[in-house]
């Protein structure tokens, strides 16, 4: 099974707000996933992003390929 760190879209029409999931390739954008990572709130100035650090270096070491958007969230975060 591969393993893939993505968004899933929440929220309500014009007002986007993100969860980043660790979830099995073949799933939904917001289907099943395996484990809920973080979040991702574009529509706060600056936008607001809350991630745990230490079960995204778990999924990363097992394996698991972030999206391009989560990669960059992930390295904004660790910056910080």
């Amino acid at each position: 099974m591969a393993v893939k760190i993505r968004l899933a879209r929440h929220g309500t029409k014009g007002r986007p707000f993100y969860r980043v999931v660790a979830t099995d390739i073949e799933s939904k954008r917001d289907g099943r996933f395996l484990e809920w990572v973080g979040t991702y709130d574009p529509n706060e100035n600056p936008a607001k992003v809350e991630l745990k650090s230490d079960r995204i270096k778990y999924w990363l070491s097992v394996g698991a390929k972030p999206s391009d958007t989560v990669k960059s969230l992930i390295k904004r975060h660790m910056a910080e």
